[in-house]
């Protein structure tokens, strides 16, 4: 067995774990240094994603949501919103960070919306060409809708945090965790791939299924946690769909998702669960990717790219 270095913490709401396996070789970081730089990373991203925070960058761009009024974007916060416009065009809407409203009037407890957004929650989605206008140059912005950073920003986070570990592992193994989504390299401790369990909706201790990682990430969109009663007293979760307003995938628990980065992991493990469980199968498979997906019964179902780095399963 290789020494192992295992740090532990909170960040983005979510528990946040790095592992580093290996001793560093002259000249590389320390675990320490590596887990203090993925602790800053997520600090930075929260302070400019958050849709928790009232002093956020992205909170306070949603201020000027419909103004017109054009704001410097920092590095963080551009980036975001490229990436959520290019998520909603390749998904072709089933993934749409214009949500925040609809969420609110759910009852989602503690986001920052506009008023004037909230106001607009429960209008039918229209396909708007310009929702986000981008100055390249000057890195400015303006947008005419509210966005919600929700599991991308902590995609993004994985991402950018992952990216400092990774520059910095001289040859050894580590896994960076938060809140469930895993971007990992190298070897585990045993020498193997890292092995990666496939949470239990239902509770129970052992994994559903057990998959290889060894340069990627996995990501979960799942409604086990994120649940609560709306003010008209229905059951809601969190993953909205931008077509309707309400919740959606109805049939679904959980969908899993393999990618080579953790941002576009969790993209599409929320726009596959939009899908339900008729026609998750048919466009996981179209689009080649390794999905997993655990019914309302409990059964779990993957793609065949999904069978291929599965080690178990109960």
């Amino acid at each position: 067995m290789t020494a192992t270095s295992s740090f532990a913490g909170r960040a983005m709401g979510s528990p946040l774990r790095l592992q580093v396996t290996g001793v560093p070789v002259e000249g590389t970081a320390r675990p320490e240094s590596l887990w203090q730089e993925a602790v800053d990373e997520f600090a930075a991203v929260d302070a400019a994603l958050s849709c928790y925070r009232p002093d956020s960058d992205l909170s306070r761009l949603n201020g000027t949501a419909g103004s017109g009024m054009w704001r410097p974007a920092s590095r963080r916060l551009y980036a975001f919103l490229a990436t959520a416009e290019r998520a909603r065009r390749v998904t072709k809407g089933q993934f749409d960070p214009r949500v925040l409203p609809d969420l609110a009037r759910l009852g989602h407890p503690g986001l920052v919306v506009p008023m004037a957004s909230a106001s607009r929650a429960g209008t039918p989605r229209r396909e708007e060409v310009g929702w986000l206008d981008r100055e390249p140059r000057t890195r400015s912005v303006r947008i005419r809708s509210a966005a919600d950073s929700g599991g991308l920003g902590k995609g993004l986070a994985l991402r950018w945090a992952g990216r400092h570990v990774a520059a910095r592992l001289a040859g050894r193994g580590a896994l960076l965790e938060a809140g469930g989504d895993i971007t990992g390299w190298g070897r585990a401790p045993d020498g193997q791939p890292w092995q990666i369990g496939i949470e239990d909706p239902g509770g129970a201790t052992d994994p559903l299924a057990v998959i290889s990682l060894s340069n990627g990430a996995v990501c979960t969109s799942s409604i086990a946690r994120q649940r609560w009663i709306a003010p008209d007293g229905r059951a809601v979760h969190h993953l909205v769909d931008p077509r309707t307003g309400e919740p959606g995938g109805e049939g679904l628990q959980a969908v899993t998702v393999g990618s080579d980065d953790p941002a576009w992991a969790e993209v599409w493990s929320k726009a596959l669960f939009l899908e339900g469980p008729q026609r998750i199968g048919e466009v996981a498979r179209r689009l080649g990717l390794a999905a997993w997906w655990i019914e309302a019964d409990g059964t779990l179902r993957m793609t065949p790219a999904a069978r291929q780095r599965t080690t178990w399963t109960r």
